[in-house]
């Protein structure tokens, strides 16, 4: 066991000081394992969710597609019109992002929707700064609403077998959606406050951004659409568990067969798939195996009781720490690796906290996973490197010329990360605490 914990901590202490190449450093950590014999060679296609990997890898292809047909610019340019200050604006611009991020990356959205923020703020010679810092951290909280939001809510969606759905409704009772909501709407009046000094009036040229092509914007819905269809399909069916990853990457197929016959050049093709992140991929390949070496060499166990005993049999106390931690720790770390690398670790906790209560694990784990996916996604605003999307905000505000110090982005972040976290730490323990 100590060979594995020494190896899996190793592999993250690297991946901290050499952020850049975090994906080889997992991979090559994934392989060391394979090769010494602590993740044995027939656990290595179980260890991978293919699920996971393949609905991550379609919707980047068909968010690219959907970027490129100027879509969203449009249906920024549609709110712009409607607001009357940059205080309104920014704020709008903020729920803007978070309603695309419920169902696209956060990374994309602050791509779609930060140009249009750019453009706006040099017309009223406004600090772009704080209005693209709002925008990050609004896509960073909606990712977890909706089961196709954001990597990690992908992977708890396939560990716990949930479908579209589950993500409003799980087991009689409001679910996720509404506690990501709950936070949202407070971070709203916060992010409302923070701009109360930005009064500029935006003007209205009545000039709206023209929409190249509906298709992209027909399959991406379609996607969401199929999901949802997906999840309410019976299991004599027998679909395959990679059901989602097959219908995104389907939608995907089919969109670069359109935009090629459409377009009759190459680029049309290889332009989309070059949008798709396989760093991120190769990343979650070299965790997964990471996480099947150290479940088989008995470390996601004995972490589990460790944890449960730290708990004392009270499911509120570890709840707590849980949501806590996440928070903490997200605020330094990646949340992807992190969030991999607890999911089975609650999973043992609830196995082992079930028989002291007289309950099913599955109802005792509910909260803790709530709480892990809403901790560690929020927690990530907290920092300028505690989610892709802040780094991807910072990048562009960089190449337009603007050095964002840490305390521009704590007098945004720390309030919004405790306004959409108490509010969703609240609901989930009375709706799911047992």
């Amino acid at each position: 066991m100590l060979p594995a914990i020494l190896l899996f901590a190793a592999t993250y202490v690297l991946m901290l000081t050499f952020s850049r190449y975090r994906p080889y450093i997992a991979l090559t950590s994934g392989v060391i394992f394979i090769i010494t014999g602590m993740l044995p060679l027939g656990d290595i296609i179980p260890s991978l969710d293919f699920n996971v990997l393949l609905m991550i890898g379609g919707t980047m292809g068909l968010v690219q597609l959907f970027i490129d047909s100027h879509m969203p610019e449009r249906l920024a340019d549609m709110i712009m019109a409607k607001v009357p200050t940059v205080q309104w604006a920014a704020v709008c611009l903020s729920l803007f992002a978070g309603v695309i991020s419920a169902f696209v990356d956060n990374v994309a959205t602050v791509l779609m929707v930060a140009p249009v923020a750019l453009e706006i703020c040099k017309k009223l010679k406004t600090n772009p700064i704080p209005v693209l810092i709002a925008i990050a951290v609004s896509s960073n909280l909606q990712g977890a609403a909706t089961l196709v939001g954001d990597t990690t809510a992908i992977m708890l969606g396939s560990a716990l077998n949930m479908s579209f759905m589950d993500f409003f409704w799980y087991y009689g009772k409001p679910s996720m959606f509404f506690a990501v909501e709950l936070g949202a709407l407070l971070s709203a009046a916060i992010l409302y406050w923070i701009f109360r000094r930005e009064k500029g009036k935006i003007p209205k040229t009545g000039k709206m951004t023209e929409v190249s092509d509906y298709v992209p914007t027909a399959l991406l819905l379609g996607a969401i659409g199929l999901l949802i269809c997906a999840s309410f399909a019976p299991d004599s069916w027998n679909l395959p568990e990679e059901i989602n990853g097959i219908i995104c990457c389907s939608l995907l197929v089919v969109g670069l067969i359109y935009n090629y016959a459409r377009k009759k050049n190459l680029d049309a093709v290889v332009g989309p798939l070059k949008a798709i992140d396989f760093e991120t991929l190769g990343l979650l390949v070299g965790l997964f195996l990471m996480i099947g070496g150290i479940s088989n060499m008995g470390v996601i166990d004995a972490l589990a009781a460790l944890l449960a005993d730290l708990g004392g049999g009270n499911v509120f106390l570890m709840f707590s720490i849980i949501v806590w931690a996440s928070v903490l720790i997200s605020a330094f770390i990646d949340n992807i690796p992190y969030v991999a690398t607890m999911i089975p670790v609650i999973g043992g906790i609830a196995a082992q906290m079930a028989p002291g209560l007289g309950v099913d694990a599955t109802l005792v784990g509910i909260p803790l996973y709530f709480g892990l996916l809403s901790g560690a996604t929020l927690g990530g605003n907290i920092t300028p490197i505690g989610a892709s999307a802040n780094i991807t905000a910072i990048g562009i505000l960089r190449r337009e010329g603007y050095e964002v110090a840490n305390s521009d982005f704590f007098k945004i972040g720390i309030p919004f990360t405790l306004s959409a976290v108490i509010p969703a730490y609240i609901y989930i323990w009375l709706v799911y605490g047992v």
